[in-house]
């Protein structure tokens, strides 16, 4: 099979996470080969991912939209999509939403705590 990507990918072995179904599911999978174009991915059993996914490789500090260029029953080849086209925010800004998210359903609550008290 002839090799069209504009670059080399490097061998990698990373673990990573493909989300889809509007970040309801998630998926893990083994990243195989990287470049910060694309990525090829191995995960367990069939797999019936959408034609676009967001993709984290948390060694790497990476969250992005990817669209699938090619599959079969346990791998997928993907290619990045463009940073201005995706709605990917990086992986730190993620972990501080997380937290601040977290920490606002706690005052919440303390606050519907509180009311009820009176």
């Amino acid at each position: 099979m002839e090799d069209r990507r504009r670059e080399a990918r490097h061998r990698v072995y990373y673990g990573g996470v493909l989300t889809f179904n509007a970040r309801c599911s998630t998926l893990a999978c083994v990243v195989r080969n990287f470049n910060n174009r694309g990525a090829r991915v191995e995960f367990d059993g069939t797999a019936l991912l959408p034609d676009r996914i967001d993709v984290t490789i948390e060694w790497r500090g990476l969250s992005r939209t990817a669209r699938m260029v090619w599959r079969d029953h346990a791998a997928a080849g993907l290619a990045f999509v463009d940073e201005q086209d995706s709605d990917v925010i990086p992986l730190e800004w993620a972990r501080v939403l997380r937290e601040r998210e977290r920490a606002n359903r706690k005052l919440k609550s303390r606050i519907e705590q509180l009311l009820s008290e009176r």
